[in-house]
């Protein structure tokens, strides 16, 4: 019986369990890790209960939504990761890449057709719920999708909550008995049947991943069908190079984090959210290595569950900041996009939010840019140009400099739809932790989402907090920032 929390299994699909199956199958398309995998734990428990031997597929699709050379070229560092990692274990993994448009089609039908049952990763946005769904509908046998996207699951609440603050009452509540249920560090421990060979067909129709296109050789990229303009971004993808940026920031930010992560100049923020949105790097495993560093037991926990930023946790003020990020955050995010179907759509906005942005959308612009001219950062502010050349260069934006990047296109654009409209682009093409729930809270939080209603009134945002590059400039030293990202910085 797997041990994985029955609250993160779900079954997606009618289809029996097929005894007569060779294998278990499991689908990596979120968690692609090895370590502190719900979804790994549950598939290999599943492949012992059955006397059966694991599967692994880990495809990666030419066809999808802005698929690219940056981001096609940090999931490739992680399939090189996890065959390493995976080498002698007792399971079979196939990696896939994609040479063309569709030719991927029918792999997942194959490698099921002799599947005992299916398990796959839970992931609430992007195209993964249609890709579950569609798959769902057509596999022969059982389809079970786990979640492991945060220290809650998301099935644990409800509803979609409307507010950070609302959010974190509820944590404070419910949290507590989930800390006692963390994944395996090595979800592979269990004693596997021995690996089994594919068939030959299915391994000539869909051969493993390229070494040369693992290996990095940019003529390997070069020959996919992606968007060879948005290049990889000079950060390595997989889980060693996430457990490397875990450990620098744990060593040499985390004791500022609360002081600097806001400040551009200062460079404290984890480095992590790539990591976390392509499954490399467990958020389970960075608590734990949060906690450790605090000598934190759930002992420590406050017994007040009033939603407060601080406190609550028992650990130092900056612990606490990065785990209201990492927590509080991130995973109402999840909440919002497991709970509402409709979380991409403009009409998902509060609505005092809709109708203040209304009201205000005829307002003169004193500036008005087109997508071409925010992709290429030419706009007549310095600051925002800079913000939208890191996010360029390096696939992110410092996190301040990101909420005033979003406020200002809804500023600069003709109407707050094609703000939302641009964001979503700029963001989902250049960021590497875009597609995402976190990014997408983002952006709409640069809408009114997660927020209230500010005074005074003004013009083009009406009750929407309003954010200033003079005022950030004002608040913060931006010098450094400016110099990195400036226009001769190239």
């Amino acid at each position: 019986m797997s041990t994985v929390p029955e609250l993160r299994v779900r079954t997606v699909n009618d289809r029996p369990v097929n005894g007569g199956g060779r294998w278990v199958l499991y689908w990596m398309i979120a968690a692609r890790r090895t370590s502190f995998s719900f979804a790994l734990q549950h598939a290999a428990e599943r492949a012992c209960e059955l006397g059966m031997p694991l599967v692994i597929l880990e495809a990666l699709r030419s066809g999808y939504p802005w698929a690219s050379d940056r981001l096609h070229r940090f999931v490739l560092d992680g399939m090189t990761d996890t065959r390493r990692q995976l080498a002698g274990r007792p399971v079979t993994y196939h990696a896939y890449a994609e040479p063309e448009h569709g030719a991927g089609r029918g792999l997942l039908a194959a490698l099921s057709a002799d599947a005992a049952l299916v398990v796959t990763d839970e992931f609430p946005t992007f195209f993964l719920p249609r890709m579950v769904a569609a798959a769902a509908a057509r596999l022969p046998v059982r389809l079970e999708v786990v979640d492991g996207n945060g220290l809650l699951p998301m099935a644990a609440a409800d509803r979609a909550f409307p507010t950070a603050y609302a959010f974190r009452r509820f944590l404070h509540r419910e949290l507590p008995r989930h800390l006692v249920e963390m994944p395996l560090e090595d979800p592979l421990a269990a004693p596997l049947p021995a690996p089994v060979e594919l068939p030959r067909e299915v391994c000539e129709r869909w051969p493993e991943v390229d070494n040369d296109l693992l290996g990095g050789d940019p003529a390997a990229l070069a020959a996919l069908p992606i968007d060879h303009s948005v290049r990889p971004a000079p950060v390595e993808g997989g889980a060693g190079a996430g457990e490397r940026v875990l450990a620098r920031f744990l060593e040499e930010r985390l004791p500022r984090y609360a002081d600097d992560r806001n400040r551009p100049d200062d460079d404290a923020a984890s480095g992590l959210s790539p990591y976390l949105h392509f499954g490399h790097v467990a958020p389970h495993r960075v608590f734990l290595e949060v906690a450790t560093r605090q000598r934190w037991t759930p002992d420590d926990l406050s017994a007040r569950a009033d939603g407060r930023r601080a406190g609550w946790w028992g650990m130092a003020p900056s612990a606490e900041a990065f785990l209201d990020q990492l927590v509080t955050w991130r995973e109402l995010g999840f909440n919002g996009c497991y709970h509402d179907p409709d979380h991409e759509r403009y009409e998902s906005l509060p609505q005092w939010a809709q109708r203040t942005l209304a009201a205000h959308a005829g307002d003169r612009r004193e500036h008005r840019y087109s997508l071409d001219q925010f992709a290429a950062a030419r706009t007549h502010d310095p600051l925002w140009n800079a913000a939208q050349r890191q996010l360029l260069r390096d696939g992110t934006i410092q996190n301040y400099l990101r909420m005033l990047w979003g406020k200002k296109i809804l500023e600069w654009t003709s109407e707050p739809r094609e703000a939302l409209d641009v964001m979503t682009e700029l963001n989902n093409r250049w960021a590497l932790d875009g597609r995402d729930p976190n990014s997408s809270s983002g952006i709409f939080w640069c809408l009114g989402r997660y927020d209230r209603a500010w005074g005074p009134e003004r013009e083009i945002f009406g009750t929407v907090r309003f954010m200033s590059s003079a005022n950030t400039a004002r608040k913060m030293s931006v010098a450094g920032y400016l110099e990195r990202y400036g226009e001769d910085s190239s």
